[in-house]
């Protein structure tokens, strides 16, 4: 049987052998709106729970305009454009683009240029957040948990502030979009740090397409409100990158909306764990690097056995990578038990160890295969990972190993289809 994983821009095909139950799982397929940009302005203009975004700023406003990085597949090049027409009131002058790094690195030039556009990247102001860097941050208040909320403090003398992005289900948070393009998108490395604290990813409701409850979603949510969104406006996309849905209003009503949309066609029920789960993490560009794949490896988790396998291919064109703390604690670490022991032991605090105990997490449930034509087996072992020279020599060698017939599944799509056990 063939098969193509969705890897880096181009596909990757797998051959698996006959005789296994073999089980596809995909989210249910969503055509484009039959006219995008139509769709796009219509939802400016007619919004949900708010007044029309033109109604909303005056000629002496600073607006603030969050954008996704590198690491999301928003259509920017056709969004912008329809927005702008919105703000064309408001001199260029007054207009500033706040690129929701988070933690991530910096966007490079080319990189600007290629999500948002020549044009927007010549004419506007971008500023890029550095969590690192307190003196660019101001603090707004401190959530219900007592967390100090630290936002980028340019975007907070914006008199208009306009969160955008695509919402996609996300393996902690619940769901991606809406307030978290102010935090982490914006925020303070400590205020992530508190957010995406041990106690919080330990929690069972911090998961797959689950806000309510959630104690990370919650507080990403006051968080936003804290800072006062002005307007929302988040799409959905399907395999193709099209954009499936459009909702832009007011903060919790459009992203509410978009999240059960999004849920409608993402998540998937099956009968019972399966023994081998070969996923992807959803290709160009979620899987820049290792770091961005747990997503995918999270996804195949729900549904693997206590002691089963997980494959993954994942391009990591960006390596494990360079910046960051995720590829230094894995690799100063022997093992699964001394990881999550350093993780979890009192005070302990350090950028993307919340992803460095998720993926642990994973690896004590089952042995995970990294396939990626970008990292060597040394990188991959580094991070407590297993190499995987090809997918089909692993099955046999897996299926050799039980001596049985297994059942496999296969998530093409990796973490844009998310499985259950129903």
């Amino acid at each position: 049987m063939k098969i193509e994983l969705d890897y880096g821009k181009e596909d990757l095909e797998i051959e698996l052998p006959e005789g296994h139950w073999i089980e596809i799982i995909e989210r249910r397929a969503v055509p484009a709106l039959e006219d995008q940009e139509e769709a796009v302005r219509q939802a400016l203009r007619g919004p949900i729970d708010s007044p029309p975004l033109r109604e909303l700023v005056t000629a002496g406003d600073r607006v603030g305009i969050v954008v996704n990085d590198i690491t999301r597949a928003t259509p920017y090049p056709l969004l912008l454009p329809i927005l702008l027409e919105e703000l064309q009131d408001i001199p260029t002058y007054q207009i500033s683009f706040f690129v929701a790094t988070g933690t991530h690195r910096s966007n490079t030039r080319d990189e600007l240029r290629g999500m948002l556009g020549e044009e927007i990247v010549e004419k506007y102001r971008i500023i890029q957040n550095d969590a690192r860097d307190r003196d660019s941050h101001r603090l707004v208040g401190q959530t219900k948990g007592d967390h100090p909320i630290w936002i980028h403090g340019e975007f907070l003398d914006c008199t208009v502030r306009i969160l955008t992005g695509f919402i996609e289900p996300h393996f902690f948070a619940g769901f991606s979009g809406g307030g978290k393009a102010v935090m982490p998108g914006l925020a303070l490395l400590e205020t992530v740090q508190n957010n995406h604290s041990v106690h919080n990813i330990d929690h069972p409701r911090a998961t797959w397409g689950i806000t309510k409850g959630n104690p990370l979603w919650e507080e990403i949510q006051e968080a936003a409100q804290m800072v006062g969104v002005t307007f929302l406006m988040n799409v959905t996309l399907n395999r193709k990158k099209e954009i499936t849905g459009v909702f832009a209003g007011n903060l919790n009503s459009a992203h509410t909306q978009g999240c059960k949309f999004v849920r409608s066609g993402s998540m998937v029920g099956v009968k019972k764990p399966f023994d081998i789960v070969i996923t992807s993490n959803s290709g160009y560009p979620l899987d820049l690097n290792l770091y961005q794949a747990v997503k995918g490896m999270s996804a195949a988790a729900q549904i693997v056995r206590e002691g089963g396998s997980i494959i993954i291919a994942t391009d990591c064109w960006d390596g494990i990578p360079e910046h960051g703390e995720y590829g230094k604690l894995l690799s100063e670490s022997n093992s699964l038990d001394d990881l999550l022991a350093r993780i979890r032991s009192p005070g302990f605090q350090c950028q993307d160890m919340w992803q460095a105990q998720i993926q642990a997490l994973i690896c004590k449930k089952a042995d995970v295969y990294v396939y990626s034509k970008n990292l060597t087996e040394k990188q991959i072992r580094d991070a407590l990972l297993q190499p995987c020279e090809s997918i089909e020599k692993t099955v046999s060698r897996l299926i050799q190993r039980q001596g049985r017939k297994l059942n496999i599944c296969v998530i093409p799509e990796g973490p844009q289809t998310i499985p259950y056990i129903k």
